[in-house]
């Protein structure tokens, strides 16, 4: 058979992944501040994309003058009368709210308010001066860093230039814990010293504040708070020597290391656990985010749920056609239309693409809602076994589209706030062949058994799987060791030896 070289036309049909779709595919899995963050960068490449601001509360607006008020002939007389007027009540009720915040106090009006009130008077609009409005926040003190703190300990600690280097060099290795991650050989040979001028150094620095600072590991942080406490003799020296045996419960081996008797044993554990193990994180408290869940579910007048989207979560954008239809017309050359145009249809696209996000996401969380009626109404152990697939077929969607959907997603409920994943667990079969039983609900149930235990009564794994079984819950023993290891949960044996102990020393 020959070779010939022939063109041919062939008409076929593919999904093409265009950056658009792309695009928007990736809207569903973001978070709302991500969510808000994408859409000031678009904003800032687009020009015909505008935010739209919340409309101010109208009774915030200042009421209009009585009819009948006697006013300036003048405008600027009256518009200086009318200032005048607000900078002096505005100063009285700071006063009256410093009074309120601290009763105890008799000297905040004097020793607070002149203050605030000469800082309201110099706001611009408000007797003068030129600053921005005032807020209370601006008078925050700055948080304290681990970094700051330590630096502070160690201009006072030492006097020798080469010494501070060092400090400042260890302090450089400290994590967020307070612990010691760097090498003094690598310290040592980066300044050019030795290992026994950085270990001096090092020795200086482990009595700065809070004691536990520049240790290399649990032992060592230990050991330095209770030698500040002059507690650490040699019984608490082999204690602290031996933090794996305390870990797995083993008090006997331990008593009998320690050379001490059960009483003093339970008086050296109490210490132990009066210590602080990561230091350095109270310098590390910066200021959290709260979560805002995105869906909020309520209960409706006809007994049903409401399922609503979160305003705050919706981000809220429009398409400035004025600006457009301004600007086209004004347009030079082609290139300078075509970037209008392109503009437009993004603008578009990205109104489109945030009102379907908002729609999947109300879908999504609506049939969850219906699936998990039960444990709205009567609790975690009523929960359903869910996949994505079954909430994909509900609603007509693929299962990767859920899947996006769910994630760092949250739901305020009458229970609490979840995250939508949460509503998602593995399905358990029913000892007896009925309806299987949730993954999550099986674990509440062997929470509760562990926590109305007695020291006289320790249920062991093969307990737990009998009593589940007797209750109609068809689980092996491998799923309750794994279940209850994920709830950092120690062994029977483990429980045993430290309910014993705490019920001698509550004797």
């Amino acid at each position: 058979m020959a070779l010939a070289v022939k063109l041919q036309l062939r008409q076929s049909q593919s999904l093409v992944m265009t950056p658009q779709l792309m695009q928007s595919i990736r809207l569903l899995q973001l978070t709302h501040v991500e969510l808000e963050r994408f859409i000031d960068e678009e904003i800032e490449r687009n020009p015909l994309i505008d935010r739209v601001d919340p409309q101010p509360d109208a009774a915030a607006a200042p009421s209009p003058p009585e009819e009948g008020a006697s006013k300036p002939a003048d405008a600027d007389e009256w518009f200086e009368a009318e200032t005048a007027w607000s900078s002096e009540a505005i100063s009285d009720k700071l006063d009256t709210s410093l009074e309120n915040l601290f009763p105890d106090d008799p000297g905040t009006s004097e020793r607070v308010g002149p203050d605030l009130s000469q800082q309201w008077k110099s706001a611009p609009g408000n007797g003068g001066g030129v600053s921005d409005t005032f807020d209370m926040e601006d008078m925050a003190a700055a948080a304290v860093t681990l970094r700051d703190h330590v630096g502070e300990q160690i201009a006072f600690a030492f006097t020798d230039a080469g010494e501070r280097l060092i400090a400042a060099e260890l302090a450089d290795g400290l994590d967020e814990a307070g612990y010691l991650r760097a090498e003094l050989a690598e310290i040592a040979e980066r300044l050019g010293t030795d290992t026994e001028s950085v270990e001096k150094v090092l020795e200086t620095c482990r009595t700065f504040d809070p004691a536990g600072l520049f240790a290399r590991d649990l032992a060592e942080c230990l050991s330095l708070q209770l030698a500040t406490r002059d507690r650490l003799d040699p019984a608490m020296k082999a204690l602290v020597a031996n933090l794996e045996l305390l870990a797995r419960r083993d008090f006997q081996t331990l008593k009998r290391l320690c050379g001490v008797d059960e009483e003093d044993l339970l008086d050296m554990l109490a210490e132990i656990r009066a210590l602080d193990p990561r230091p350095g994180l109270a310098f590390s408290g910066g200021a959290s985010d709260a979560i805002v869940a995105d869906v909020e579910v309520r209960p409706a007048a006809d007994g049903s749920w409401a399922v609503e989207l979160n305003a705050e979560t919706l981000p809220r954008v429009l398409v400035d056609q004025i600006y457009f239809s301004q600007v086209f017309g004004q347009a030079k050359n082609q290139a300078e239309k075509d970037f209008l145009s392109e503009c437009l249809q993004n603008a578009n696209w990205l109104t489109r693409s945030l009102d379907q996000r908002a729609k999947t996401i109300l879908k999504v969380a609506s049939e969850i809602v219906r699936q998990q009626d039960a444990f709205l109404v009567l609790g975690v152990r009523h929960l359903r076994p869910l996949n994505l697939k079954t909430v994909a077929d509900a609603i007509g969607m693929h299962e990767s589209t859920v899947s996006r959907v769910t994630a760092n997603k949250y739901m305020l409920t009458p229970r609490g706030v979840f995250e939508l994943r949460y509503f998602f667990t593995a399905s358990i079969a029913a000892a007896d062949g009925g309806a299987a039983h949730s993954s999550e609900a099986v674990r509440d149930r062997i929470r509760q058994m562990i926590e109305d235990e007695t020291s006289q009564d320790v249920l062991s794994d093969d307990t737990i799987v009998d009593l589940l079984k007797a209750d109609g819950v068809d689980v092996a023993r491998r799923t309750v060791a794994k279940y209850r290891e994920g709830m950092n949960i120690p062994s029977s044996v483990q429980r045993r030896r430290e309910k014993r102990a705490r019920a001698g020393a509550a004797r």
